[in-house]
């Protein structure tokens, strides 16, 4: 994987290909391992995996227009998550985390995840849940369900 120019930016769907990211990836961020993500056997701690999974979704809510995190109804909340670690990671390596919406229901939606460092090296997924303020599961508006459809090719229940 050749090292990306910049780190956590947004990298396009033809930027992914350069990196030789294969589809489904759409949309990424790049970054590098640090040495306080390290465990006592001196590779990633499995805990920095699911940080930068927030890292990546943040930015995707962001970048999508379906969340600006300003606090203010409707919210976003993680019901579940997991991570299948592929290969080990050290401290300074680079890579690219990416992540797609691949299946939505009435008030919840999932997100897969894969993070690269010149192949792959771990995959996970998590479920989301659109809320209102009084944390009431509320149904993703039509606008919500495009975006996804229309950049990810999520499907629908």
């Amino acid at each position: 994987m050749p090292l990306p120019d910049q780190f956590n930016v947004p990298l396009d769907q033809a930027t992914l290909r350069d990196l030789d990211i294969p589809e489904p990836w759409r949309f990424g961020m790049a970054d590098k391992t640090r040495f306080g993500e390290l465990d006592a056997l001196g590779h990633v701690n499995n805990t920095a995996y699911l940080r930068w999974a927030e890292n990546f979704r943040i930015n995707y809510f962001k970048e999508y227009g379906i969340a600006d995190y300003s606090g203010k109804p409707p919210r976003l909340v993680l019901r579940q998550v997991s991570m299948d670690f592929l290969k080990e990671m050290h401290v300074h390596e680079p890579y690219v985390v990416v992540g797609r919406t691949s299946f939505i229901r009435s008030s919840s939606f999932r997100m897969d995840y894969a993070i690269f460092s010149h192949d792959l090296r771990a995959t996970g997924h998590a479920i989301l849940v659109w809320l209102d303020d009084e944390n009431a599961k509320m149904p993703l508006p039509q606008h919500v369900r495009d975006v996804m459809i229309d950049r990810d090719g999520a499907q629908q229940a």
